[in-house]
């Protein structure tokens, strides 16, 4: 094609005109089987590149190779909705010479669009695209499904980066990224492993108390008073949250009662309600399994939405507005409900803010779903470990020794109990889990600061320091 914009990884690089010091971008959609990260940092540290920033929808265990770019000098700072794996332990010792700065999904989509969040060059993996840049999630060789993290990228940035495993005729329709915002197009011989898009979080749970606490979620819905015809739906990660879906069917199909929408992080629970006819459409912003993936592909009433539209705060049209009830996981919650999904209860970043603040701020019915206790460490705490999402933004909390509810939300209380649940006072469950396995010790927290958690809102909420 005579304007093809195919090229080189390292030639691209060199049109982009990234300089030492600025800012680069990725999209998680591969999840565990991302390869276009480490595959591009590797290239940038060929070429000499320092003191560069990486600008992640979110990282995890694949990009373990980022802790010698970072011993190197080649990526000083990070932004990012979540860490995990030996980079995230790397990083919790101190080893990032700056902060990471966490933002939830909606707040990362808002900084791009307002321009607090500067993009110099996006590197924006695609299951295929065509010789102008026109690019989708559905590929014959990797699937991801939506792009919904990377349209932010792909709008905003100031020279965009497709990079493909499966570079197809031209046009390549329907497009989710735009070839009027693509600057260069690179094949690859894998952007991603598409196998490992389902895993950790999001696997089903065959755990009893995981489908205890999913059972007793389900409930909470039904008996809730959002549970009538029409209303709409989102489950966060973890096995319980996720697991209450199956539940909730069966009630749907008893009552005749089917769902408007669901909304974010779209499963094959979802499509197969979907398919069922219990839910109306499915708004996503990234395909958590392979079957969501397809049928993004295949279905006029499964729509990709980018993280603006998704979560934005300050975007009115964003899609969590309307969103009735969500369900959310959590590692610790504190008796002012206030939640933490980041930092583990030894001081380790290990998880990500995902769209937690945002689905619980804006949904009618915000449900965490949690054990009491995981192991010998506590879930139900005095006070958090790190603030991630505010107890204002929190309604329900469910354990497998009762249900809290938040004293703002009397009326939630009073039609639970009426339906024979157990509700309880959450500062009774932080007593429970402190009276089994005692008071842990304090952190040994040292004075360095190496994360920033930003509300939606662009505010400061909290600050990680260092775990010695």
């Amino acid at each position: 094609m005579r304007n093809s914009k195919v090229v080189s990884l390292e030639e691209a690089i060199r049109r982009s005109g990234l300089k030492d010091g600025q800012t680069i971008s990725f999209h998680h959609h591969f999840r565990g089987g991302d390869k276009v990260v480490n595959m591009v940092v590797d290239k940038l540290a060929q070429m000499g590149f320092k003191d560069l920033k990486l600008a992640a929808s979110s990282l995890s265990d694949v990009h373990k190779p980022l802790i010698e770019h970072i011993k190197n000098g080649v990526i000083t700072g990070i932004s990012t909705s979540g860490l995990r794996g030996e980079l995230a332990d790397a990083i919790s010792h101190g080893l990032l010479p700056e902060p990471v700065v966490f933002r939830s999904h909606g707040g990362r989509g808002s900084a791009i669009a307002k321009g607090e969040l500067k993009i110099d060059v996006a590197f924006l993996g695609a299951s295929s695209a065509d010789e102008l840049g026109n690019a989708t999630g559905h590929g014959e060789k990797s699937v991801c499904g939506s792009l919904g993290y990377a349209l932010p990228d792909a709008r905003y940035a100031k020279h965009v980066v497709v990079l493909t495993d499966d570079l197809v005729e031209y046009p390549n329709m329907p497009q989710s990224i735009s070839a009027a915002d693509v600057e260069s197009v690179v094949v690859v011989e894998s952007v991603g492993d598409s196998s490992k898009i389902s895993s950790g979080a999001i696997r089903d749970s065959k755990n009893p108390r995981d489908i205890l606490l999913a059972k007793q979620a389900a409930k909470v819905i039904i008996n809730s008073g959002y549970f009538k015809d029409g209303f709409s739906i989102q489950t966060g990660t973890g096995g319980a949250s996720l697991a209450a879906v199956k539940y909730i069917r069966e009630e749907m199909i008893a009552r005749g009662i089917k769902a408007s929408f669901a909304l974010g992080g779209i499963t094959a629970h979802m499509v197969k309600l979907h398919e069922e006819g219990l839910i109306g459409k499915l708004i996503d912003v990234q395909s958590f399994d392979k079957v969501a993936a397809e049928s993004i592909h295949n279905d006029p009433l499964h729509q990709e939405v980018s993280a603006v539209e998704y979560a934005s705060g300050e975007h009115l049209g964003s899609a969590t507005h309307a969103l009735d009830i969500v369900i959310l996981s959590a590692l610790e919650v504190d008796t002012q409900f206030n939640v933490n999904v980041l930092v583990g209860s030894d001081g380790i970043i290990r998880g990500a803010i995902g769209g937690h603040q945002d689905t619980a701020a804006d949904s009618a019915l915000s449900i965490i779903v949690c054990p009491l206790l995981r192991g010998r460490i506590p879930c139900v705490v005095p006070k958090v470990t790190t603030l991630i999402t505010p107890g204002k933004s929190v309604d329900v909390v469910v354990t497998e020794y009762g249900i809290a509810v938040n004293p703002a939300r009397p009326e939630i209380a009073e039609k639970l109990k009426e339906a024979g649940l157990k509700v309880v006072d959450i500062k009774d469950l932080a007593a429970k889990a402190s009276s089994i396995i005692g008071t842990p010790d304090p952190l040994p927290f040292g004075d360095k600061v190496v994360g920033v958690v930003m509300n939606r809102d662009g505010s400061v909420l909290d600050k990680i320091y260092n775990i010695k």
